[in-house]
């Protein structure tokens, strides 16, 4: 930086001076946007907890080939059907760190779909643990929002949560 080019210190009694005579509050300095520090353990893997309906996945991320490793089967044993394969993958298509990571993950409860859910939603947090500046891109994309669904619980005098029962007339 040149010597001559104010700093925001020697500029900011100015400012605050100026927006004072206009009327406005101004902080004398701005906090940086500092970028916060990745979570990795002693292994240099991140872990994070995911979760869906009633699924929850225990998700384990390291630097590797791209291998990813369901309750102990490969990924394409576990989650059979391409659509819930595309899912879990999906965070890695979208930062672009598909072959970069190796994934260990647990998950129970639920059926296939909400462990998919619960697989990709572990992911995506425990990317942003391992690599802090990729939270903008899978918050953009909607990766880090738990889906809050669940089933609803059944009412007593109802057959199920909300059917009633079967009026007779006779």
């Amino acid at each position: 930086m040149a010597e001559d080019t104010p700093t925001l210190a020697d500029v900011a009694p100015e400012l605050a001076a100026v927006a004072s005579d206009a009327g406005v509050s101004v902080a004398a300095e701005e906090a940086p946007v500092i970028p916060a520090e990745p979570k990795i353990d002693a292994q240099g893997r991140a872990y994070a907890t995911g979760k869906r309906k009633d699924a929850v996945a225990r998700v384990w991320v390291k630097p590797g080939s791209g291998r990813i490793t369901v309750n102990g089967k490969e990924m394409d044993t576990y989650f059979a059907r391409p659509v819930l394969r595309m899912l879990i993958r999906q965070p890695f298509d979208l930062t672009e760190r598909g072959s970069q990571f190796d994934v260990d993950c647990s998950v129970s409860g639920g059926g296939l779909s909400g462990q998919a859910g619960a697989v990709r939603h572990g992911i995506s947090r425990a990317l942003v643990y391992y690599e802090p500046g990729l939270r903008p891109i899978l918050k953009k994309g909607g990766f880090l929002t738990r889906d809050a669904r669940v089933v609803e619980r059944k009412k007593y005098g109802r057959h199920k949560a909300r059917r009633s029962h079967q009026f007779s007339k006779r």
